[in-house]
């Protein structure tokens, strides 16, 4: 049993393959950032997270796998997504060009458009998204939610 405050969820993509490849990354280090929709905070009704927070990175089937500290919070459209954003977010992306159709695909889906409750949803340079660094503060037994060292 771990003695540590509740933490919110850090979700990656939805539960399922895509989500395990993200958490995978992000325990083995080499995703260190994520970009989200605004429009999914704002359909959430969710507040952007500040810079600091600390969350509980969840896998597919529901475990904590690790602690994350938000390091940065950037808004901005889709077309100023930089190369060592995409690059940073652990998905093997060589450009930007990839990395944003990757992203389209993601954000341009059945269930995303589900979650926005947007049957239309389309991206464009205009869209506006959130770039998020964070590190891992402790990794976690996926079994317990304990402190794995």
């Amino acid at each position: 049993m771990s003695n540590r405050e509740p933490l919110k969820p850090f979700l990656l993509a939805f539960p399922g393959p895509l989500r395990d490849q993200l958490v995978g990354a992000v325990l083995a280090g080499t995703k260190v950032s994520t970009t989200g929709l605004l429009a999914e905070y704002e359909a959430e009704k969710e507040e952007l997270p500040p810079v600091g927070e600390r969350s509980a990175l969840i896998d597919s089937d529901g475990r904590e796998t690790a602690v994350l500290e938000v390091t940065e919070v950037r808004v901005l459209r889709l077309g100023e997504v930089d190369l060592q954003h995409a690059i940073d977010e652990g998905e093997g992306h060589a450009s930007v060009a990839e990395w944003r159709a990757g992203h389209e695909r993601f954000w341009q889906s059945e269930e995303m458009r589900e979650a926005l409750g947007d049957p239309e949803f389309t991206v464009d340079d205009d869209t506006m998204v959130v770039a998020e660094r964070f590190r891992v503060v402790e990794l976690l037994d996926p079994a317990t939610g304990a402190d794995s060292r």
